[in-house]
């Protein structure tokens, strides 16, 4: 695997924290050049501090996948400082939980900016640069809501099938020079409860992450496997979640 990994570049948005940092830091160790995208600086800089001083190589670009200008930001200080780019890993997402009767715009609206408009400025900014080098990989961290629909998440559950359907058509669109991955994780032990405005529930998820969930290495190590596969190998779905997840 480290093979086929070492030397390329990788950009993830969402790597300061959780399931960004563990893919970051997991690439780092198998020989990738990791470039890390987020809005907290000082959770960027401390990852690629940590993967620097430990023989690998990263840098972090402030950005925040909401805004155009910023995905094309991220994309751009990997070419500029390796002079390519091999994998985009889509991964900044939030969750604001509620029954959409409750009405909570604001949060419908920032979770459509970043779990979905963010994906797509990301892959905009990416395609050019893959199809002048004739090869790329997205990779789109979506999410088993969706494939399970559940009350309180249906808006999230709504901008995660979004991002499973773009990504199933991109690649039905290519034509293999850009490989796409959709990966679906499930409980995973995070921070992502903490920006949830609901505190009933932000209580729930963090009661449920306790009980059920697992090691955000190991969705690091399904991105791994889909990046690892030779030039002529396309993993199209990958669904990785607890053994006892309903």
């Amino acid at each position: 695997m480290s093979n086929l990994i070492e030397g390329k570049v990788v950009a993830i948005s969402g790597a300061g924290s959780g399931i960004g940092k563990a893919i970051a830091i997991n690439l780092s160790k198998l020989g990738a050049r990791v470039v890390l995208g987020g809005r907290r600086k000082e959770l960027l800089e401390a990852v690629a501090k940590e993967i620097n001083q430990t023989g690998g190589e990263a840098i972090a670009v402030m950005m925040d996948v909401r805004h155009q200008a910023d995905a094309g930001q991220l994309i751009a200080a990997a070419v500029t400082k390796y002079g390519r780019l091999d994998v985009l890993v889509n991964n900044a997402g939030v969750a604001q939980l509620s029954r959409i009767d409750e009405l909570d715009i604001a949060g419908w609206e920032d979770m459509i900016d970043i779990n979905l408009k963010g994906v797509l400025y990301c892959m905009a900014a990416a395609i050019p640069v893959f199809r002048q080098q004739q090869s790329g990989h997205i990779v789109n961290i979506i999410s088993t809501s969706g494939i399970k629909i559940v009350p309180t998440q249906g808006v999230y559950a709504a901008t995660k099938n979004a991002v499973r359907t773009l990504t199933e058509a991109f690649r039905q669109e290519s034509d293999g020079t850009i490989r796409i991955t959709g990966i679906s994780p499930g409980v995973v032990k995070t921070d992502f409860s903490h920006n949830m405005k609901n505190p009933q529930m932000r209580e729930a998820i963090a009661s449920s992450m306790e009980q059920l969930a697992i090691s955000p290495d190991a969705i690091a190590g399904a991105v791994a496997y889909a990046i690892s596969q030779p030039a002529d190998v396309e993993v199209g779905d990958i669904v990785i979640r607890p053994a006892r997840q309903n």
